[in-house]
């Protein structure tokens, strides 16, 4: 594992790099960091060369001027530049993916494939736009930590909190070194961003689907209603999923992804 660290306007994003062979990148979602694709990446780095960064303000990496999806999308080409990669998959989780259609939409060259892993294409709903708003007063008003711990276990499905509550707990011990700045900058980027439907719509290249049964943040309908949109897709739904499938079911999740990347890159 090569951990390494470029500067962007003078603010520090950190990015780990494993193994050799075609590249993959793989994007976290909100709350998370790089590590929470640790058992992807164990599964993945020996035929894959697996890059994770951590998202500007999560991790290590410092938050950038421009914490939109698409200041975000610069970040992800800077480090894929930085390695020297003008080809590669991208796999992105919820927020992730929100940041992959950004940098779709401007640097679809650089994409062989691409997967979204409990995301979607289309723009917030007026009542979730509301929602996110009061998830930036509770920051505001209670701290980043405190919302964390509060919406977490929400992630998870019923079958999660039933036979491995530990997972969940495992999870917000992770939750540490975010600032209020940094969530609240999320939550405002994905209120902003546009729907990117017609990114699918018009998609030569292969797009993975994979939802959760009882995902609540991005319902399994939503994926129902994109995953017909491309050319070439694939929908996978992980049946004892909430959120966090390449947790709850982790096994499958890696099957999945390896058989995605295994058929849309050495074709």
């Amino acid at each position: 594992m090569d951990k390494k660290e470029i500067k962007i306007n003078l603010k520090k994003i950190v990015y780990r790099v494993f193994g050799e062979g075609k590249p993959v990148m793989f994007i976290h979602g909100f709350g998370e960091k790089s590590e929470i694709w640790n058992k992807q990446i164990d599964y993945l780095k020996e035929r894959y060369k697996v890059i994770v960064p951590d998202l500007p303000g999560s991790g290590e990496s410092e938050l950038q001027d421009d914490m939109s999806m698409e200041g975000m999308a610069e970040t992800i080409k800077e480090v894929l530049d930085t390695e020297k990669t003008s080809r590669c998959t991208l796999i992105g989780h919820s927020m992730g993916g929100y940041i992959l259609l950004a940098f779709a939409e401007k640097y679809l060259s650089y994409l062989e494939a691409f997967g979204l892993f409990h995301s979607t294409s289309f723009a917030d709903t007026e009542e979730k736009k509301s929602m996110r708003r009061k998830g930036i007063e509770f920051i505001k008003e209670y701290g980043a930590l405190s919302f964390l711990k509060n919406t977490t276990g929400n992630l998870f499905s019923p079958v999660t909190h039933s036979d491995r509550p530990q997972l969940i707990e495992e999870q917000i011990q992770t939750l540490t070194n975010f600032s209020e700045e940094s969530l609240v900058s999320y939550y405002e980027a994905m209120i902003q961003r546009p729907d990117r439907t017609h990114l699918l719509r018009n998609s030569t290249i292969p797009i993975l689907f994979i939802a959760g049964k009882y995902d609540n943040a991005v319902p399994v309908q939503d994926s129902l209603k994109q995953c017909h949109l491309p050319s070439l897709s694939y929908i996978h739904i992980l049946e004892n999923s909430g959120h966090m499938g390449m947790l709850e079911e982790t096994e499958k999740a890696n099957q999945i992804l390896k058989n995605f990347l295994d058929k849309t890159t050495f074709t």
